[in-house]
């Protein structure tokens, strides 16, 4: 019954970690995009933060156990790391505008995630092939009509 109990937090803990490692980079990154000073391009803002992310992540990939070869890594490469360093891009950019323009953090991130959650579940559904249930669609629709609570003032 132990080993159980025992197993169960060990396999609760990997599904959990990433979910807790997103949700506090993610307040670290709109804490770091919102402070980027007003008067600096956003452009050569991101070339330091792309060169600190590369040595970050070949950094981590040694340190971490990765006892494989980093040239044969990248021998696997498909097109998706390419058109992700692109969207990244359009994601930062359109942050530091965002606040720039005035967008506050506490409503920003909201009114992205609800719009960003029903792409999503045509996204899903589309390419993906997962169920599109009603309580999902009410709940998109929920999220919707939070937003004009929200942003009423």
């Amino acid at each position: 019954m132990k080993m159980n109990i025992v197993s169960g937090g060990v396999i609760m803990f990997y599904y959990v970690w990433p979910i807790v490692l997103v949700v506090l980079s993610n307040t670290m990154y709109q804490i770091c995009t919102k402070s980027v000073p007003s008067d600096m391009n956003p452009f050569a803002s991101l070339s330091v933060t792309y060169l600190v992310g590369a040595l970050a992540s070949l950094v981590l990939y040694f340190v971490l156990g990765s006892a494989g070869n980093l040239i044969r890594e990248y021998g696997k490469l498909n097109w998706a790391p390419f058109v992700l360093g692109i969207v990244i891009v359009g994601l930062e950019v359109g942050w530091i505008y965002a606040y720039k323009s005035g967008w506050q953090v506490s409503t920003g991130f909201i009114v992205q995630s609800a719009f960003l959650a029903a792409a999503l579940l045509l996204v899903g559904y589309v390419l993906y092939h997962e169920s599109l249930s009603w309580n999902k669609i009410v709940g998109v629709m929920i999220c919707l009509i939070g937003l004009g609570f929200i942003n009423y003032t």
